[in-house]
């Protein structure tokens, strides 16, 4: 009997583990400054954006009067340029811009790379900062890989050098 009812649990543990893995863990949007938008899914190691598959994506969230922030943005900029072809990057405002104000900060700063108003992603944010455990330090970078798997995660800005390591170690990550 207890044998019976065990074997039948690990059986019903195993269909719900097979099922769960299959099943998205969050269905989220965020559109652009551009008015584009992009279909976001958390999975269990990451995040898959849509149209965004097969490049290394830097998901930065800053805020429009941080100082590290606003002395990141030269180099995302630079890095943006030279690694078009496979880095994205996505740049949510997470200090109170709306739509038109961040639109108009892009615009101001010249920035080349996917810029997002937090009211336009809203649900990514939360989705973050429950996944990450993040507190709302800026700059803050989370790291996907070419198969949308998140490989780092870092409160604080990082250095042009840095990035252009992780776009090596991320790219490299075809497996």
């Amino acid at each position: 009997m207890i044998k019976k009812l065990l074997t039948t649990l690990l059986i019903f543990s195993l269909t719900s583990f097979v099922l769960a893995e299959e099943k998205p863990l969050a269905q989220m949007s965020m559109t652009d400054v551009k008015g584009k938008t992009y279909n976001v899914t958390g999975t269990e190691q990451g995040l898959i954006i849509e149209g965004l598959e097969g490049k290394v994506v830097f998901l930065e969230f800053f805020g429009h009067k941080c100082p590290p922030c606003l002395a990141s943005i030269p180099h995302l900029i630079e890095i943006q340029e030279k690694y078009k072809d496979k880095v994205a990057i996505v740049a949510i405002e997470v200090q109170g811009y709306n739509n038109t104000q961040t639109t108009d900060f892009v615009k101001q700063k010249g920035i080349n790379y996917i810029t997002v108003s937090e009211e336009k992603a809203s649900n990514l944010v939360n989705y973050i900062q429950q996944r990450a455990q993040w507190r709302g330090s800026i700059p803050f970078l989370v790291a996907l890989d070419t198969k949308g798997n998140v490989q780092f995660v870092q409160a604080g800005m990082l250095s042009e050098a840095q990035y252009e390591e992780l776009i090596k170690q991320l790219s490299a990550e075809k497996k």
